[in-house]
């Protein structure tokens, strides 16, 4: 056998004055080198010569002229180049037609560069920012109003209530009582402490009460039962002489009969009707 370097390996023709390629030290003529081993071209579908550029990209292979943009034809060759469904495309076309558009800006996101998801929608890094402060929010906690996004501190500083009781923030729920916000567990009886929020209450003095305790400190008392009138839900009650009765309560003393509406007579504590105060 020749030696590799003065005929070719495969058609054994003489090297001496021609091109030639080596393959696993192995010289070849370049007709034979190329219809051995060349690579067909995945647009021209033509081998690619030995003294042609070979581009390759995942196992596939182009000539150097042929290696453009699927969409616009221009050459990928040393440019950035996406693919899409074994489709090659320059930036430009990928991010036109596949790419996210920022929904601060509208414009697209390159391939590349940064982007964050917010609540389904896709944002660059540096239109992703609190709408008071403009600072980058990141991964940061924040909230959405009127579809702007804020910073928990902006937030609260802009739009938050704070609770009247604790001055604290309310975030979420709350009470409102004579035109002030409350935490549901700073809305309590101001005698017992008890939570008031989806209870029955009475005002004085601007403070809530429960019902026992406003009839403990403050109700007046019915000359008759002794219990407490609160006038509760509309309740009727009677009031003479600094004395006071719940309405079903204002009866005579005597007879028992209801003097509500009725004219009546006094003697001593005692209410009477007209009969039995002449009798």
């Amino acid at each position: 056998m020749t030696s590799s370097h003065t005929d070719c390996h495969f058609c054994l023709q003489p090297l001496r004055g021609r091109k030639y390629a080596l393959r696993e030290e192995n010289a070849y003529c370049v007709p034979c080198y190329d219809s051995l081993y060349a690579n067909p071209c995945e647009e021209c579908k033509q081998p690619i010569e030995c003294n042609s550029k070979d581009l390759a990209y995942k196992g596939r292979h182009w000539h150097e002229g042929c290696f453009r943009c699927a969409k616009c034809s221009r050459s990928l060759v040393e440019k950035p180049f996406a693919a899409k469904d074994e489709v090659l495309l320059c930036t430009e076309c990928y991010s036109d037609e596949y790419s996210s558009k920022c929904f601060h800006c509208q414009k697209t996101i390159m391939p590349g560069s940064r982007k964050m998801e917010f609540k389904g929608s896709s944002w660059h890094e540096s239109c992703f920012v609190c709408q008071y402060c403009r600072q980058p929010l990141g991964t940061k906690p924040l909230i959405t109003k009127d579809n702007e996004n804020y910073c928990v501190p902006c937030f609260e500083k802009k739009f938050a209530h704070h609770c009247y009781a604790c001055k604290k923030v309310i975030t979420s729920g709350g009470v409102t009582y004579h035109d002030q916000p409350w935490h549901k567990e700073c809305f309590v009886c101001a005698g017992c402490k008890t939570q008031l929020s989806g209870q029955r209450f009475i005002s004085k003095d601007e403070y809530p009460y429960c019902v026992d305790c406003f009839s403990r400190f403050y109700a007046k008392k019915c000359a008759a039962c002794k219990k407490p009138i609160t006038a509760l839900g509309g309740a009727k009650y009677i009031s003479f002489e600094e004395r006071q009765w719940h309405g079903e309560c204002f009866n005579c003393s005597k007879c028992s009969v209801s003097l509500v509406g009725q004219e009546f007579l006094t003697r001593q504590d005692d209410i009477l009707c007209h009969e039995c105060g002449s009798a």
